[in-house]
């Protein structure tokens, strides 16, 4: 037995079978036969096991769910670029408080050579 991935051109899923190698003696051939373990997820990788009902029916939910994706891929692109903004504001103002802090410590090691004298 091995595991076979497929990808489907049509939809871009890959599915993955269990193929199982047999000896047909009426054809005298090496066979296989496959059977359906999922499909893979495209974030994760990890195998999703398909049910033997098939395809899954629909439900309002699940159209509303689709409806709403584009607004909810907007929201997330707006809130990261908003995010890279203040990373940047914040890695500026560390920039400027890391050279006074290096102004500041050169002020005392004078005035700590002025008065130790």
């Amino acid at each position: 037995m091995s595991i076979v991935k497929h990808t489907d051109k049509r939809s871009g899923i890959t599915y993955v079978y269990e193929s199982e190698s047999y000896w047909d003696k009426e054809k005298k051939q090496p066979r296989s036969k496959r059977t359906l373990i999922g499909k893979i997820d495209d974030e994760t990788g990890e195998i999703i096991p398909t049910g033997k009902s098939g395809r899954k029916k629909a439900d309002n939910t699940d159209v509303q769910k689709q409806s709403e994706a584009p607004e909810v891929i907007t929201d997330h692109v707006k809130l990261l670029a908003e995010k890279d903004e203040l990373i940047n504001q914040l890695k500026a103002e560390n920039r400027r408080l890391i050279k006074e802090k290096k102004e500041i410590l050169e002020a005392l090691d004078v005035l700590l050579k002025k008065w130790s004298l």
